[in-house]
């Protein structure tokens, strides 16, 4: 009796077991596969669910573990270890819900996880998760996103990620990518003391205007001419750079990965790309050091590095130190005269610009020098000599290095300019002639002997290598001064193209406008080609002109009278024929020796204008022209004058000056005023001789500092 009844509990709690088991079962179907289950206090706090439910312990399939120790008398029916499994599965699960709530719903991706069911049992659990982790746990593609940021234009970083050779590259970007040459105004050298940097190893390079800059120029093929230009493309040069990627194959989205054999191919493929980019550097890399530079190059560099961080005291007294203790070392001196070079133009010395001039001469006569440091050092110099007006000292150097590199057409350009700055147009003419007789095609020579014969008023022989040097589009030919000579070579021939060219100057900046083509212009002043006294503000200065106009004329025929050999001819090539002549009384706001002599009271007339006399970019002088003379069209050189013209001698009818497309006549006594920057045009076809007094004046929008600090024309 006593075993009946108490066998009575033993059954009415295996049936609530039952119970509780198919409800779990029920659970388990709904849920996902997991049970819930009743744990002592600590397990109940460490995984509960966010609904506050008690956290699934059942093993997968809904089964029970098999009982353990304790499970008679209550305790835990589970150990630790599967505890922590399940609370692993639940955390897989949890990120990959929260990682694609916004993307796809909870329900396909629990669908998607079937793919992962890599024991066969019909659904996602532990162990197919371990896989899954061993998977992905070690990428070694690059994906969307884990590609290395690329660098912003002038953003931080980026100065750092363009220097090529530092250790830590290959590394985190798998493709190479060749960035563009640093701007050196702003470069500072790495510090070689900063881990992860091969400033030590690698020499610098030199720029083409000589000046030495710590990266490696990358090469460039004639299909990328133009490429490597500014930081501001930095990004999408760098883009178009990257190998193309394949396509990935459709995938769930869990962060799984293409094959080992397709990683493989495009980590070989990258690191060939890598190793081609080394071996153009290596191969395009200047020769700057030679064995006494390289003994000292840590020196040298310190140096450098104070150059480049604007201490250039500090750099002056450390490349000087460098040259008494290493003489016969040319990159220290070169690097002093570099200091030299800008503390001249920090301070405008032209002592100190002197002086870098004649250490780039030291550096490049000293023996062993490189090439590569001679051909900085010597253009450098002829550079500087230019800039300080040396033009004979200047093409001495350019012809040294010419003669040294005999086949560098670019080098032969720049003595054929050295030549033009010196007036030389005939020893410029040979040299772009030896250019065009090796190198036909070379737009800079065209347009340079192009310029030559049409100044020797060859104008039909100059039009084709004007032409086809503007079209070449080479560095060096875009210049206003040749769509200038193009269109006005043109317009000389009657052809109506001349316009179109014009316009192209225009469009490319050069011009005002079509009609107005001055090429040495301040911008925003008025432009209109006629001008009233009044509109103009120097209406004191018109009267006066109106009221003396016969005192100016008689002194003017007086000097024709008595010497007219004053009065010198046109050396413009502005006539198309007749005769011209001009006698000038003040020329870039001086006095033009002793001219004033011959008529003193119009130069003490003048005297009271400021305005005049003080125009830098004008002139004062009477202006002769003969019967059957015509001038062509052409501009004057700038907009920052007007031109007042007094009628001395007016034979009538036949004498007229159009500007624009507006045509007037000069009147006795009476001024006309324009901008001479318009084109204009001037026929004599009177039956004697015409006189006008020529007045230029300051634009009047001009400041005072304006007028001060304009360079003289």
């Amino acid at each position: 009796m006593q075993r009946c009844a108490s066998s009575q509990p033993l059954v009415e709690e295996i049936q609530a077991e039952e119970e509780e088991e198919e409800e779990e079962q029920e659970v388990f179907q709904e849920t996902g596969g997991v049970n819930e289950e009743q744990v002592g206090p600590v397990e109940e706090a460490s995984a509960q669910e966010p609904d506050g439910r008690p956290a699934p312990v059942e093993h997968k399939n809904g089964k029970r573990a098999e009982a353990g120790p304790g499970v008679a008398d209550g305790g835990p029916r589970f150990s630790m270890f599967t505890w922590l499994m399940v609370v692993a599965l639940l955390g897989v699960w949890s990120s990959v819900a929260v990682f694609y709530f916004d993307i796809v719903d909870y329900d396909r991706v629990l669908g998607k996880l079937a793919a992962y069911d890599t024991d066969g049992d019909g659904d996602f659990d532990v162990e197919d998760a371990k896989v899954l982790l061993e998977k992905t746990s070690k990428p070694e593609v690059e994906t969307p996103t884990q590609r290395a940021p690329e660098p912003e234009e002038d953003g931080p970083g980026a100065e750092e990620t363009s220097v090529p050779g530092s250790q830590d590259v290959e590394s985190e970007i798998q493709a190479a990518v060749p960035l563009p040459p640093l701007d050196d105004s702003h470069f500072v050298p790495d510090d070689p003391t900063e881990p992860g940097q091969r400033y030590e190893e690698e020499p610098g390079s030199i720029d083409t205007t000589g000046v030495l800059v710590e990266e490696n120029q990358p090469e460039e093929t004639e299909g990328e001419s133009g490429r490597y230009q500014t930081s501001s493309k930095l990004s999408q040069e760098a883009e178009a750079e990257k190998p193309p990627k394949a396509e990935p194959e459709p995938e769930p989205q869990t962060g799984s990965t293409r094959p080992t054999e397709s990683r493989q191919a495009a980590d070989g493929a990258a690191e060939k790309t890598a190793e081609e980019q080394k071996e153009k550097l290596k191969k395009k890399k200047p020769k700057l050091l030679n064995k006494v530079d390289k003994s000292i190059k840590s020196e040298i560099d310190a140096a450098e590095r104070l150059r480049k961080k604007g201490n250039l005291d500090l750099a002056l007294k450390a490349f000087d130190s460098l040259v008494q203790q290493h003489p016969l070392s040319p990159r220290a001196r070169y690097g002093k005269a570099q200091v030299q070079d800008d503390l001249a133009e920090k301070l405008r010395s032209n002592d100190l610009l002197q002086s870098a001039i004649s250490m780039y001469g030291e550096a490049a006569e000293l023996p062993d020098v490189t090439s590569d440091l001679l051909r900085a050092a010597l253009k450098r110099r002829a550079e500087r000599q230019q800039f300080l007006g040396r033009m004979r000292g200047s093409l001495a150097t350019l012809q040294k290095l010419v003669d040294v590199f005999p086949d560098d057409v670019g080098l032969r350009n720049d003595l054929g300019v050295a030549h033009l700055l010196l007036g030389d147009n005939k020893g410029a003419k040979k040299v772009y002639e030896e250019v065009l007789a090796v190198a036909p095609s070379n737009g800079f020579a065209k347009v340079h002997y192009g310029f030559i014969l049409k100044a020797e008023n060859k104008i039909a022989e100059s039009i084709p290598y004007l032409r086809e040097g503007l079209e070449s589009g080479e560095p060096g030919t875009d210049d206003g001064r040749f769509y200038f000579h193009l269109g006005d070579a043109l317009q000389r021939v009657g052809d109506d193209s001349a316009y179109l060219w014009y316009e192209r100057g225009h469009q490319r900046g050069h011009f005002a406008s079509v009609w107005q083509r001055s090429l040495y212009n301040v911008e925003g002043l008025k432009a209109q080609p006629w001008w009233t006294p009044q509109e103009t503000g120097y209406a004191d200065l018109v009267r006066m002109l109106e009221r003396n106009w016969k005192t100016i004329r008689d002194e003017a025929l007086a000097v024709m009278d008595r010497s007219r050999g004053r009065f010198l001819p046109e050396e413009e090539n502005l006539r198309e024929k007749g005769e011209w002549g001009q006698y000038t009384l003040w020329q870039q706001g001086k006095r033009v020796g002793n001219a004033c002599q011959g008529v003193p009271k119009t130069c003490a007339l003048m005297e009271r204008f400021p305005e005049a006399t003080g125009c830098k970019r004008g002139q004062i002088k009477f202006s002769v022209m003969q019967p059957g003379t015509h001038v062509w069209p052409h501009t004057g050189p700038t907009n920052c004058r007007l031109r007042m013209h007094l009628g001395l001698v007016i034979p009538a009818p036949g004498c007229r000056i159009r500007c624009t497309d507006q045509t007037r006549e000069w009147e006795e006594g009476k001024v006309l005023i324009f901008d001479d920057s318009f084109e204009h045009e001037v026929w004599q076809e009177a039956n004697s001789y015409r006189l006008i007094f020529i007045v230029d004046v300051w634009h009047p929008e001009l400041s005072q500092y304006q007028r001060q600090t304009l360079s003289p024309i």
